[in-house]
């Protein structure tokens, strides 16, 4: 069975991983704290969390202080299908094949392979099961009891993901022409695209290439990925889900809407109120100041 993990083809070296012991040494403290200090260890920097300016910063103000009863749904692997199909139609809603907790409890029988397996309250995590080989791998191993006991909303400080009940959730796989399907992120403020993300799965290794609205390249990269090299096309469906990610947006501040175009149609993957948990790097350096400033935070601090 595969991850539905792309790796970047960089490896992780010692400064990362002191890095990730730092951050869960860390997991004691208040948010405030927490948030500040990981955000310093990666940056250099201490976010402004008083008068936010850039989206990063905004992205810890909200997550400190915006408790918007509709984002637990949004995160929320299940509940979203319906959020989804209220707003854009069924069709745009990849099917869910079971939910549930024990996936002893599954009637493999009427499982059509393939199909991806994941958590409904976490991000990176999850397998695609291709063959009845890799059912029985993933019945065998602790994946499914670790993705279940993970406390992701305490990770990044990330209260959405906290506030309902963590399940597993069998999905129909959207099949691209060689792997995964690329996947189109479109970054909505106000109900508006203004950037998209493209991130491509080629033989196991991840990229990524940006646009503008119209289908423009732009020079921008996160250092998380590899720039795609190549041309990368976009699909022709891409007014149709330019119009799909901003109804589906229509009124949050800002929602990144994860889309796949497969054949003639689009289904909605994810919707990403914390991309990368808000830190350096989840967005281009060169564009954290823009973004910020298209922003209309919802979320105030306090004071």
């Amino acid at each position: 069975m595969r991850s539905i993990v792309l790796a970047n083809g960089d490896p992780t070296g010692f400064r990362q991983r002191l890095k990730h012991v730092i951050w869960r040494l860390l997991q004691v403290l208040p948010d405030r704290s927490f948030i500040s200090l990981k955000f310093f260890s990666i940056s250099g920097r201490f976010p402004n969390l008083d008068v936010p300016k850039t989206f990063t910063d905004k992205m810890q103000v909200r997550k400190l202080y915006d408790r918007n009863p509709l984002f637990p749904v949004m995160v929320d692997k299940h509940a979203v299908k319906k959020f989804v199909s209220d707003r854009v139609g069924e069709d745009c809603a990849i099917r869910t094949l079971w939910v549930g907790r024990d996936l002893s409890e599954v009637d493999w029988a009427a499982i059509r392979l393939p199909v991806v397996v994941k958590p409904t309250h976490g991000s990176g995590q999850g397998v695609f099961l291709e063959k009845p080989q890799d059912i029985d791998a993933l019945l065998k191993s602790d994946l499914p009891a670790k993705w279940l006991e993970t406390r992701h909303h305490r990770h990044n400080r990330e209260w959405a993901y906290g506030e309902f009940e963590p399940q597993l959730i069998i999905e129909e796989m959207l099949q691209g022409a060689t792997d995964a399907p690329d996947d189109y992120r479109f970054f909505v403020f106000s109900g508006e695209v203004r950037l998209i993300a493209v991130r491509l799965r080629r033989k196991g290794v991840s990229y990524e290439a940006f646009f503008s609205p119209d289908g423009a390249r732009l020079d921008l990269q996160t250092g998380y990925r590899a720039p795609a090299t190549s041309h990368v096309e976009l699909p022709a469906s891409l007014p149709r889900m330019i119009s799909i990610a901003e109804q589906v947006a229509s009124d949050t501040d800002f929602v990144r809407v994860d889309l796949y175009a497969c054949d003639d149609r689009v289904f909605v993957g994810e919707l990403t109120l914390y991309p990368g948990g808000g830190f350096p790097g989840c967005v281009p350096e060169a564009w954290d100041r823009k973004l910020g400033d298209m922003w209309d935070l919802q979320a105030k601090p306090p004071g």
